[in-house]
């Protein structure tokens, strides 16, 4: 991957069935084999939804999305957890464009952003069964911090990790 043909680009509400597209394009890959369909279909619905993003974006979230060639290929979303520390929220590439250092270019995006802004930490939630997600960010010198187990309705929780990177 030529790093001269990806453009990242805050996102807009003009950028949500991209947005939406990446994500359910990812999901049932990562998290169908930990949740199962019914609980991805809740969670997709709950949190990706065209009034959730809206409202994630009008609220505080900040929405970055990854161009190569004009294509939509990746996106992350990130908010101001507590003074001084932000939470990355989202983090997705489609599954044919993993490995090609764009998440890794949007996670610096990122740091570059909020150190500016006064932060000096980076946190994020991994699922504790994604464990290539959670080497990925381990290779970035995010370290876990505690584990939690967040119930997000109809009796479902999501079980992670937090994790954090001191800047």
């Amino acid at each position: 991957m030529n790093s001269a043909s990806i453009q990242i680009i805050h996102a807009s509400e003009k950028d949500i069935p991209s947005i939406q597209h990446i994500a359910y394009t990812t999901w049932p890959i990562v998290y169908g084999p930990i949740q199962g369909e019914k609980q991805l279909t809740y969670m997709l619905d709950l949190i990706y939804s065209t009034s959730s993003l809206e409202h994630q974006m009008q609220n505080g979230s900040t929405f970055l999305l990854a161009k190569e060639n004009n294509e939509p290929v990746a996106f992350a979303a990130y908010f101001l957890k507590e003074p001084s520390v932000y939470k990355l929220d989202k983090l997705y590439t489609l599954p044919d464009q993993q490995g090609k250092g764009l998440g890794t270019m949007l996670i610096n995006y990122i740091i570059d952003e909020i150190k500016s802004l006064g932060a000096t930490a980076l946190h994020l939630n991994v699922n504790r069964y994604n464990t290539k997600a959670k080497n990925f960010y381990e290779h970035l010198k995010f370290k876990v911090i505690e584990e939690a187990d967040i119930p997000i309705g109809e009796g479902y929780y999501m079980n992670d990790y937090v994790m954090e990177l001191k800047l």
